[in-house]
Parts: structure tokens; C-alpha cells; sequence
């Protein structure tokens, strides 16, 4: 990810971390936001919180990775079958203070 990002976007995400908490649980109460993305939120929230893995958690690095990666991707998604004009509204909403 850092390798990707480089280390300057890797703690920019970082800074930007808490609107991005905001912007999810804004999308997740709006009711034009349907059922499924909502459902694939709670999924991945689910994968990442519950003790089952894909990969088991004591496998060091490794274990951590398919959590991160889980959460990466589903975040992603989720933000992608939102209705854009709702994320535009809670994104602009949130960057003015709101």
C-alpha cells in the first residue's frame, strides 16, 4: 500500500482517516442509500471484527493483510454502489464542517 501510495499519500489517507469514518456512517443512516450497500458494509465490518479469517490472525503480517485488504476493497465498494450524487452531498457537507 505505502509502495502505491508513497509515504506522503499514505499518511495523508491517514489524516483524512476520521471524514472517512464520517462519510460511512453518514452514508450508512441516509435512507437514498439502498439496502445492499449497506448489507456489504456490515459484511466487511463483520470479517474484519469476527475471529474467523481467511488467513488466522497469529500468522504475523500476513494474518493483518487480508483484514486490511478486506476492509480496502469493501470500503471501496461500498462507496461505489452509494448513489454519487449522495456521496458528493455528505462529502461536501462533511469538508464544511457539518
Amino acid at each position: 500500500m505505502v509502495n502505491r501510495l508513497g509515504w506522503g499519500g499514505f499518511f495523508r489517507l491517514l489524516i483524512h482517516l476520521p471524514s472517512f469514518v464520517k462519510l460511512f456512517f453518514r452514508l450508512a443512516r441516509d435512507g437514498r442509500v439502498s439496502l445492499w450497500p449497506k448489507l456489504l458494509l456490515v459484511g466487511v465490518l463483520a470479517y474484519v471484527v469476527l475471529p474467523m479469517d481467511l488467513l488466522p490472525d497469529f500468522l504475523l503480517g500476513a494474518g493483518q493483510l487480508d483484514d486490511l485488504a478486506v476492509l480496502l476493497v469493501g470500503a471501496k465498494l461500498f462507496i461505489r454502489l452509494c448513489p454519487a450524487e449522495v456521496v458528493q452531498e455528505h462529502v461536501k457537507a462533511i469538508a464544511a464542517g457539518a
